[in-house]
C-alpha cells in the first residue's frame, strides 16, 4: 500500500505543468494523456497566449477577422464568373453558389465534429490538435485566432475544389466551388461575431447562445456554427436544459 502511495505520488509530481508565460505550441504535447483535460478549461481572456518564439511564425497564428472576407470574395467572384463565362445563366448561377454553401455547411459540421475534436494523447497529436482548433477552446476569445489563416486555407482549398470536381462538370466546378468558399467567409465571420458581437435579434442572439454552450458547458455536442441543421440530422444538439445531461 505504501509503495501504491508512493507510486502515485511521484507521477502527481511528475505531471506536466504547462507555463503561460512561454511559446506554449511545443509545450502542449508534453501533456499526454491530460491534454483533453487540460485543453477543455477554458480561459476567458480577450488577450490570447504567445504560440511561437519565432516572431515569423508568431505572426502567421495571427489573423484580423476583415482580412478573410477582403481575399477571400475577390475569388469567389472570379470563380461566379468563369461559370458565367461558360455559359450559365445567372439563375443556373445563384443555384449553383447556393449549392456550395450548402456542401461547405455540411464539411463544416463534419470537421469540427470528428477533426476538430479528436481525442488526442501523443506528442505531435496534441501540438496538431492544439494548432488546428485545442487553442480556440482553451483561450476561446483570442480574437487573432478566430479565424482560419489565408495561408492555411489556400493550401486546403486545393483539395476542397478536387472534392468539388468528383461530383460536378467542368463548367459547374467554378461556381460551386465559389459557393463553398462563400460559405466558409460566411461561417469564419459568424464564428468571429459569435464569440465578440453583441447580438440584440432573436436569430443571432440564439445562435451565440448554443455556441457558448459548446465552449461552456457540453463540448461533446452543438458542432455547427453557422446554423444547427446537422446537429439536428445526426442528433447532437445539446441538452435544452443547464440541469440535463449529455447524452
Amino acid at each position: 500500500m505504501f509503495l501504491q502511495k508512493t507510486k502515485r505520488a511521484k507521477m502527481v509530481a511528475q505531471a506536466f505543468k504547462v507555463d503561460l508565460n512561454k511559446p506554449l505550441v511545443f509545450q502542449v504535447g508534453h501533456l499526454g494523456e491530460d491534454y483533453q483535460e487540460w485543453v477543455h478549461q477554458p480561459i476567458v481572456s480577450k488577450e490570447g497566449p504567445r504560440f511561437f518564439a519565432s516572431d515569423f511564425w508568431e505572426f502567421l497564428t495571427r489573423t484580423q477577422w476583415w482580412v478573410i472576407p477582403l481575399v477571400w470574395l475577390p475569388v469567389v467572384g472570379y470563380s461566379v464568373n468563369i461559370s458565367r463565362q461558360m455559359g450559365h445563366t445567372l439563375p443556373e448561377l445563384v443555384l449553383m453558389v447556393i449549392g456550395g454553401i450548402f456542401i461547405w455547411s455540411l464539411l463544416e459540421y463534419t470537421l469540427h465534429r470528428f477533426l476538430f475534436h479528436i481525442n488526442t494523447t501523443s506528442y505531435w497529436g496534441n501540438t496538431l490538435h492544439y494548432l488546428l482548433h485545442g487553442c480556440h477552446h482553451k483561450h476561446p476569445m483570442d480574437g487573432l485566432r478566430l479565424v482560419f489563416p489565408p495561408a492555411a486555407t489556400a493550401i486546403l482549398l486545393v483539395p476542397f475544389w478536387n472534392l468539388v470536381k468528383l461530383f460536378s462538370t467542368p463548367s459547374t466546378t467554378p461556381a460551386l466551388f465559389a459557393g463553398g468558399l462563400l460559405g466558409y467567409v460566411m461561417y469564419d465571420c459568424t464564428h468571429y461575431y459569435l464569440h465578440h458581437g453583441q447580438p440584440t435579434k432573436d436569430v443571432p442572439k440564439n445562435l451565440k447562445r448554443y455556441h457558448l454552450n459548446h465552449h461552456f458547458r457540453v463540448q461533446t455536442k452543438g458542432f455547427g456554427i453557422t446554423s444547427s441543421l446537422w446537429d439536428k440530422v445526426f442528433g447532437t444538439l445539446p441538452p435544452s436544459k443547464v440541469g440535463e445531461k449529455s447524452r
